[in-house]
């Protein structure tokens, strides 16, 4: 086989790649000083909101160019640490997917959050919109899933969002792929069954906001 075949042989049967947006919010401060995150351990952070909107990209051999999906976790202990047992989840995916697409961005998430992602109690479509703009004191990020889940956040001002001078990243994203700084969340919502649990949360320095791109 010479080389050029080789290489276009490699090329058709390497693994897809995607890209896109991606904005995740948590129940908990993800930049904080250590002494803040140490106490809010097993307490709080035990739920978080992540959504990706592909701009380009296949997987498992569907173009999902266009399409977002969304995960709500609600887990047995602070996300970013061991996790003593199984959590839960629900997977949202935008309603304009086929069946195929659907079930593309199903397997998609699983792949990204590994056991995380826990027993998937739902696969829900929904209208889906996420946007991020430059930050310009306004919210640099909205998700909303009709009136399930609501995240709107600013950029962090690292002036006037620190609270004991020695913050840092101390989580990083939960996904693969990630590329994001953290930002407060002016919103964060989620309002659905079938979790045992609702959260309306607002004001922490707990969501980033960015890119991703994965194979």
């Amino acid at each position: 086989m010479t080389p050029l075949l080789l290489t276009l042989v490699l090329a058709a049967s390497g693994p897809d790649t995607i890209r896109g947006q991606y904005v995740e919010a948590r129940t908990c401060d993800v930049f904080t000083g250590s002494c803040f995150s140490n106490a809010d351990t097993g307490l709080t952070g035990k739920n978080a909101v992540l959504a990706w909107k592909i701009d380009t990209g296949t997987f498992d051999g569907v173009k999902l160019n266009g399409l977002g999906v969304a995960v709500v976790l609600a887990t047995t202990d602070t996300l970013g640490l061991k996790q003593s047992g199984p959590g839960q989840s629900i997977i949202y995916v935008d309603k304009l997917a086929t069946t195929r697409q659907r079930e593309a961005l199903v397997k998609f998430v699983e792949a990204q959050l590994g056991s995380l992602v826990g027993q998937v109690v739902a696969v829900q479509a929904t209208d889906f919109a996420l946007e991020i703009c430059p930050c310009d004191g306004q919210a640099c990020a909205v998700v909303q899933l009709e009136k399930t889940v609501t995240i709107k956040t600013r950029c962090l001002n690292l002036e006037h969002d620190k609270a004991c001078g020695n913050e840092t990243t101390q989580y990083p994203p939960l996904a693969k792929g990630v590329v994001a700084n953290p930002a407060v969340t002016v919103e964060h919502s989620f309002t659905g069954k079938g979790l045992n649990v609702t959260w309306k949360d607002a004001g922490r320095r707990g969501a980033f906001v960015g890119t991703f791109v994965t194979r």
